[in-house]
């Protein structure tokens, strides 16, 4: 069994509206709490990095899938939103929606883009950050997948 580890550094200077920062060995950015939550929305904030861990997964997983499968690919690019429930004062993540667009070359046949759209659902059930907060947040798609 192999691990991999991961280390991250957070500072933070104090009370809820403060401004902290973060370093990992290729991220390094300031923290705080979101305007959304009347906070001081300086650099980025857990809700964001939690979308950007799920969206970022989510599309090297599909990019492998596709290289894997030799799909004729022409360009890909995503949209993600993450939905946050408050309710009585209680902050939940309920869901993520993944809105991935693909085209494939003009050559590609119909029986190619049926299996990107069998890929498209299989990176999600494959990604390792969905798997992580599987049971947690809702995991919507609503792909966009052509032939150009």
């Amino acid at each position: 069994m192999a691990f991999h580890h991961f280390h991250l550094k957070a500072n933070w200077p104090g009370g809820r509206n403060e401004v902290g920062s973060i370093e990992a060995d290729k991220l390094k950015t300031k923290i705080s709490i979101p305007k959304e939550m009347d906070g001081p929305d300086i650099g980025t904030n857990p809700d964001e990095m939690l979308l950007g861990a799920a969206a970022t997964c989510y599309i090297i997983s599909l990019a492998a899938m596709i290289e894997r499968a030799q799909l004729p690919l022409k360009e890909m690019d995503m949209e993600s939103e993450g939905i946050v429930d408050v309710t009585d004062g209680i902050f939940t993540y309920k869901k993520i929606v993944h809105r991935p667009r693909v085209v494939l070359t003009n050559d590609a046949s119909q029986k190619e883009l049926t299996r990107l759209q069998k890929l498209v659902d299989k990176a999600e059930e494959s990604c390792m950050i969905s798997k992580a907060i599987q049971g947690n947040v809702e995991l919507e798609m609503e792909a966009d997948l052509t032939i150009e």
